[in-house]
């Protein structure tokens, strides 16, 4: 009778729907069909397999298991094809890393309609955590030794009452108990309320990784101490004749892998933003070209008008607010074209220090700072650093005035410089008490044209320029701390090591 097509292929994709590795054989061994499940799992090419005996494949996986067949032992797919009912056979394994695998291969015969034996289908499962957990109820002391201590993962068992049935080093420092002390410690103790009764769910739901198994998840523990470490953890649950024994967990800690991942990002935005400043200081620098010539006939003609207008006119007020305006347009066209760094730097080795002493005399204003306590807290040692000075005096003037502006001209000022931890990155904190940055602006302090100040007060380029200024000088700004009780910016810049002669040559 013709099969079906419809029901064959239907047969078909129940055959790889199988959640084992499964091998269609004829009565002498030959393969004549495997599951896509067998093809992942062993990483075969079909055309490799399909057409040879289920002996040469077993030999490639298992170069140095014996087979019942290569001893003049009963084969099980002989007794299956003999007997016409299923027989199974235990392989062991040591591959080529010394990894044990223990598979459960089981050979059921499909009958013809004559009732004898046309093919066998062999499912393989693999049983080789319930022989590691055999092997730790009779030889615990070799297992841990050799398998469960050596791992750099914890490794945490329990059995059906939560109660710790094994531990190894790695999760003992995890978690924080000794060996003693992880025996009188239940599982659920392991993680926040609730999570443990939440895994066991995921476990037993066939629609997560299989029954039993639980994939690569995402997790916080309790360590002894109480507090809460994020790991990534995989568990299975162990079974004996169908019902439940055991869970078993591995524990990677990942608070390294996300500090590695939170500087990567860091890095990652850095990068963003210093592209992002290089195509807006092209637009920048075109745009002040572009507007420096009209400005500059306004402010000629204009200064003409005023020369010979008199103080009386009626005009005279709308002329000094036209000149006023179109001198904070060549203030702006300036900072534009210091922020696209149009100008060429000159550099030279001079004193860190000198950064700080320079840029408080160059500030003329000097009633800004009638209620502000201003605090000098220099290195006694001479640090040195090559760079622009009059650029980075600029910078430390923008933060002085930022940071006045930000206590309302009443607060306290500190000026700190020092070395990094390594002694080779030389440090500037600009430290005031001020009302500090919300945190939705930090990400936009260094845009062009950001400004939280009042209209008129401010143009938005004091930062972007200082940001651009301290990466041509190979350094960097960035704020180390903000809150209401103030905000610290931090110039760092690379410190040289000199002669007395390049010394005397750079500065004098």
């Amino acid at each position: 009778m013709a099969v079906d097509p419809r029901e064959l292929e239907w047969r078909l994709r129940v055959f790889d729907s199988l959640s084992f590795p499964t091998r269609i054989l004829k009565t002498d061994g030959t393969i004549v069909a495997v599951n896509d499940v067998f093809l992942r799992r062993y990483q075969h090419d079909p055309n490799t397999i399909i057409g040879r005996t289920c002996i040469e494949v077993n030999r490639r996986q298992f170069p140095k298991q014996t087979f019942p067949c290569m001893n003049n032992r009963s084969c099980p797919l002989c007794r299956a094809v003999d007997t016409r009912t299923g027989q199974s056979v235990l392989l062991h394994a040591v591959d080529e890393k010394g990894d044990e695998r223990w598979e459960d291969r089981v050979f059921s015969p499909i009958l013809d309609e004559d009732g004898t034996v046309g093919y066998i289908i062999e499912s393989i499962r693999d049983v080789t955590n319930v022989k590691r957990l055999e092997k730790l109820y009779s030889d615990m002391r070799e297992l841990i030794d050799k398998v469960v201590q050596s791992s750099v993962s914890g490794i945490i068992a329990a059995n059906r009452k939560g109660d710790i049935i094994l531990a190894n080093r790695a999760a003992e420092e995890l978690f924080g108990y000794s060996s003693e002390e992880v025996s009188e410690v239940s599982i659920e103790d392991f993680y926040p309320s609730g999570v443990a009764r939440e895994i066991m769910r995921k476990l037993r739901d066939e629609r997560l990784g299989g029954r039993g198994k639980l994939p690569i998840t995402r997790v916080d523990i309790v360590n002894k101490s109480g507090d809460q470490i994020p790991v990534e953890m995989t568990a299975a649950i162990i079974y004996e004749n169908g019902e439940e024994v055991a869970s078993a967990g591995i524990f990677n800690d990942l608070r390294e892998k996300l500090a590695v991942e939170k500087k990567l990002q860091e890095a990652q935005a850095k990068i963003g933003q210093t592209e992002k400043m290089a195509s807006l200081g092209r637009l920048a620098a075109g745009v002040a070209h572009e507007i420096n010539n009209p400005l500059t006939s306004i402010l000629l003609y204009g200064t003409l008008m005023r020369e010979k207008l008199e103080r009386d006119h009626p005009l005279s007020q709308n002329l000094d607010y036209i000149l006023e305006d179109a001198d904070r347009c060549r203030e702006i066209v300036k900072n534009l074209l210091a922020y696209s760094r149009q100008s060429s730097a000159t550099k030279e080795v001079f004193p860190f220090n000198a950064a700080v002493t320079d840029s408080l005399r160059l500030i003329h204003d000097q009633r800004l700072f009638m209620n502000v306590e201003v605090i000098r807290d220099l290195t006694d040692e001479e640090v040195l650093v090559r760079a622009d000075k009059n650029q980075i005096c600029q910078v430390v003037i923008n933060l002085i005035m930022n940071a006045v502006d930000a206590m309302e001209e009443k607060g306290t000022l500190t000026l700190a410089t020092c070395l990094d931890e390594t002694g080779e990155r030389a440090l500037l904190e600009v430290t005031d008490t001020g009302c500090g940055i919300p945190t939705e602006n930090l990400s936009k302090i260094f845009d062009p044209f950001f400004t939280t100040k009042g209209l008129g007060k401010g143009t938005g380029l004091g930062l972007s320029m200082a940001y651009g200024v301290m990466e041509e000088n190979q350094g960097r700004i960035f704020v180390s701390r903000t809150g209401p009780e103030g905000t610290t910016f931090v110039l760092e810049l690379p410190r040289i090591t000199v002669s007395s002669n390049e010394i005397y040559e750079s500065i004098g």
